[in-house]
C-alpha cells in the first residue's frame, strides 16, 4: 500500500480508500463479516475509511463505527450528509439547520467524538454556499469534524465554494469525491483541473463502474448471482435491468475491448480499471467498495499496480479522454435544465 497527502493537511492516507455503501441491508446485512473486512483492509495497510449517513440509512456508520472501536486512531474516518434521512423536508440539504443535526446523528452513529473529513454528499442548488460553509466551519472550531470536503460537484461549484470560503474567512473544502473510471472520464475535462489549481485532493468513487469494469457482465450471459444487476440487486430495485438500459451495448463493446488490454497486459480487468484511475496526476486515493472477503482481496492486489504507457494509449482509444461512455450519470440534478427555469 502506497499513501499520499490529503491536499495540504498534512494528513497522510492510504492510495486505496475503503467505501462502506455495501455494508447494511443494501449490500451485506452481515455486520460481523462486514466487521472482518474493515479489519482485514486495515491489517492490509488501509488507513482511510469513507461512509455516508444515507447508506442503508445509517447502518453502514453504525457498522464502521463498531468495526474500528478499537483502532479509531489508526483510521481517517470520512463521513457525509447531504440526502434524505427521514420525510420532515428540512432533514436534508446543504443549510444550517439540517448540518448541525446531521453532524450529531453521524457523530453517535460512529461511536466517535470527531469526523476527521465530513463531506456534503451533492451540491445543494437552493442553498447559498456560504451557509454551508459557515456551518461546516463551526463544526470544525467545535473540534466534532476536522476537514471538509464535496462530493460529486460541478467544476464551476468547486470554484465558487474556494471563493465562498475565501470571502467568508471560513474553512475551505479540502477535497473533491467524484465519479471516475474508464467508463467516466469527462472530469478530466473541467473537475480535475480545477482541483489540481485549488490544490484539493480527489477521492474517485465508482472507479469499477458499478462492477462492469471487473468483466463480470458480458454479451449474452446476464447478470450473475449477488450482482447490482442481478434479479435482487441494488440496481434491479431502482427499476433497471441490464436488458433494459440502452447504454449496455456500448459498455458490452468496451469491456470485450478492455479484457484484451488487460491481458497483454498480464493484469485482471479490476487491476486495469483501479490502476487507470490512480494513474491520473490529480488522484489522491481511490475508493474500493467490496461487499465480501473474496472482493476485498481482489482490490487490494491492486493497490500497488502501475500501468505503462502502451496500456494508457490504449485505454484512450477505447473511451477518449474528457469524455463519458453513453448513460454515465454524473448526478449533478441540475434545475435550470427543468422545464419552468428555461422557458421565457
Amino acid at each position: 500500500m502506497r499513501y499520499r497527502k490529503l491536499a495540504g493537511t498534512g494528513v497522510e492516507v492510504s492510495t486505496q480508500c475503503l467505501g462502506s455503501m455495501m455494508f447494511g441491508r443494501l449490500g451485506n446485512p452481515d455486520h460481523e463479516e462486514c466487521a472482518r473486512i474493515i479489519n482485514r483492509a486495515l491489517d492490509g495497510g488501509i488507513n482511510f475509511i469513507d461512509t455516508a449517513d444515507i447508506y442503508s440509512r445509517g447502518e453502514s456508520e453504525e457498522i464502521v463505527g463498531k468495526a474500528i472501536r478499537d483502532r479509531r486512531d489508526d483510521v481517517v474516518l470520512a463521513t457525509k450528509f447531504f440526502n434524505p434521512m427521514r420525510e420532515d423536508r428540512n432533514a436534508r440539504g446543504g443549510s444550517r439547520r439540517w448540518i448541525v443535526r446531521a453532524v450529531e446523528d453521524s457523530l453517535r452513529r460512529l461511536g466517535t467524538d470527531r469526523i476527521d473529513l465530513f463531506q456534503i454528499h451533492r451540491h445543494d442548488w437552493g442553498t447559498d454556499p456560504e451557509e454551508t460553509l459557515g456551518a461546516l466551519t463551526d463544526l470544525v472550531r467545535q473540534g466534532k469534524v476536522l476537514y471538509l470536503g464535496s462530493s460529486s460537484y460541478p467544476a464551476d461549484w468547486i470554484v465558487e465554494a474556494q471563493w465562498a470560503a475565501r470571502r467568508r474567512g471560513s474553512e475551505r473544502f479540502v477535497c473533491e469525491q467524484p465519479q471516475y473510471s474508464i467508463f467516466a472520464r469527462s472530469i478530466e475535462e473541467a473537475v480535475l483541473p480545477a482541483c489540481a489549481r485549488h490544490g484539493m485532493a480527489v477521492i474517485p468513487w465508482s472507479p469499477l463502474a458499478g462492477g462492469w469494469l471487473t468483466g463480470k457482465y458480458r454479451r449474452d450471459q446476464g447478470a450473475p448471482g449477488g450482482s447490482r444487476y442481478s434479479k435482487d440487486g441494488v440496481y434491479a430495485r431502482r427499476g433497471g435491468s441490464l436488458e433494459e438500459d440502452p447504454s449496455t451495448p456500448a459498455r458490452y463493446d468496451a469491456v470485450e475491448r478492455l479484457a484484451k488490454i488487460a491481458d497483454e497486459a498480464g493484469l485482471s480487468m479490476t487491476e486495469l480499471a483501479l490502476g487507470f484511475v490512480d494513474a491520473h496526476p490529480a488522484i489522491t486515493s481511490t475508493i474500493i467498495g467490496p461487499k465480501t472477503m473474496e472482493q476485498l482481496d481482489g482490490l487490494l492486489a491492486a493497490a500497488d499496480v502501475t500501468l505503462g504507457t502502451a496500456a494508457l494509449d490504449a485505454i484512450d482509444e477505447v473511451v477518449p479522454p474528457g469524455t463519458d461512455l453513453p448513460g454515465i450519470d454524473h448526478m449533478s440534478g441540475n434545475p435550470f435544465r427543468r422545464p419552468e427555469n428555461r422557458r421565457r
